[in-house]
Formats: structure tokens, C-alpha cells, sequence
């Protein structure tokens, strides 16, 4: 068997990273890859078998530590107390989007992929992925408060999953329309203020 030619793999992601960052994962053309790359279309399918598999390889890692960040600050948040929850909403939010935003930042070009290139692969519905995590975050909330005695409004289900699908398009527009991160930081602490007052005033309860 003949030995992998060292930086192969790294020649083709490069060119695959310029390719779909260009025209996307459904107009990216493995024969530009490969011929940029200068590899051979053989060589191309030894190292990775398709063009999902390569996008995969580019993106896989950071898509899944952003969701393990999110969906562990959710697990964290839920131990909590009804009162310790009640007060902390908006900070225990507010700081995990903050470190989200500095973790899709210092991978910039992967969450560009993800969020602008990724239509045809797993990765388009991150949006909606998030959004179910967060309504279902939202479901047992307000059935601790009940429980705790809290006299919170019902909100229809519909109405909600909007709301949380919209507060997720506007954190990665955040990246997307290219600010720079201090500047982000800023739009994102103003989305915080913005949803957090919007959803108490919708439940009809106080954060603090």
C-alpha cells in the first residue's frame, strides 16, 4: 500500500474552504478542488469519498462544540433553583452567547461555511437545531415556575418558536454582516436587553 503524500489532506481543504466559501456547498466543484489542489480525483475520493464527507471535515468540529457549549449551559441551568433560575435568566444567557460569539469568531471561517454555505448538507438547519434546544428550555422553565407557585403566562407554541428562531438569526447575522467582534460584543449585549425585556414582558414576570 502506498504511503499518504504529507499535506495532502491540508492542500485539498484549503482549496475546498476557498471553493465553498465561493460558490457554496451546492455550486463547489470537486474538479476545481482537485485541480487546485493538484491531486488527482482518485487521491481526492481515497482521502474523503465525497463532497459531503469534505465538507464535514471542514466544519464538524466547530458545529459540534458549539452545540455542546449551548446545550451544557442549558443542562447547567436547568439544575438550578426556581428563584436562582428566575433571577439569572438574562446573565446565564447573555454570557453563554457572549462566549458562542468569541468561539465563532475565532473560527470564522467555519461558521461562515455553516451559516452561509451550508444549504444540501446536515448543517443548514443549525438555526432550527438551536431553536427546538431552546424552546424546549423555555417548556420546562415555565413548568418550574408553576410549580414554584409562579402565576406565569402560557404563550402559544407557535409564537414561540418564531421568537426563538428570530433570536437566533439575529445572533449569526451578527457574523455575517462581517462586524467586527467588539462591535458585535455591543449589538449582542443590546439583544440581550431587547429579548430578555420582551420575554418577561410576555410571561409576564420579572427577571430580577
Amino acid at each position: 500500500m502506498s504511503k499518504p503524500l504529507e499535506g495532502v489532506s491540508e492542500k485539498i481543504e484549503t482549496c475546498a474552504k476557498k471553493e465553498f466559501l465561493e460558490k457554496g456547498f451546492l455550486g463547489a466543484s470537486l474538479r476545481n478542488i482537485v485541480k487546485y489542489a493538484g491531486v488527482t480525483t482518485g487521491a481526492f475520493y481515497g482521502y474523503y469519498g465525497s463532497k459531503e464527507k469534505l465538507f464535514d471535515a471542514l466544519v464538524s468540529e466547530q458545529y459540534e462544540h458549539l452545540m455542546e457549549m449551548y446545550v451544557s449551559t442549558q443542562n447547567g441551568f436547568k439544575k438550578l433553583d426556581a428563584n436562582v433560575q428566575q433571577s439569572n435568566m438574562g446573565k446565564v444567557s447573555g454570557d453563554c452567547m457572549e462566549q458562542m460569539l468569541e468561539y465563532m469568531y475565532a473560527n470564522e471561517d467555519e461558521f461562515r461555511l455553516i451559516l452561509t454555505c451550508s444549504k444540501g448538507t446536515k448543517y443548514e438547519n443549525m438555526v432550527h437545531e438551536m431553536s427546538m434546544v431552546e424552546v424546549q428550555a423555555t417548556h420546562d422553565f415555565v413548568e418550574l415556575m408553576r410549580k414554584n407557585g409562579k402565576d406565569i403566562r402560557q404563550i402559544d407554541p407557535k409564537l414561540e418558536h418564531v421568537l426563538v428562531s428570530g433570536m437566533f438569526t439575529a445572533f449569526f447575522e451578527l457574523l455575517i454582516h462581517k462586524n467586527d467582534i467588539s462591535e458585535a460584543k455591543t449589538y449582542l449585549g443590546q439583544l440581550r436587553e431587547f429579548y430578555t425585556a420582551g420575554w418577561a414582558r410576555l410571561f409576564d414576570i420579572s427577571f430580577s
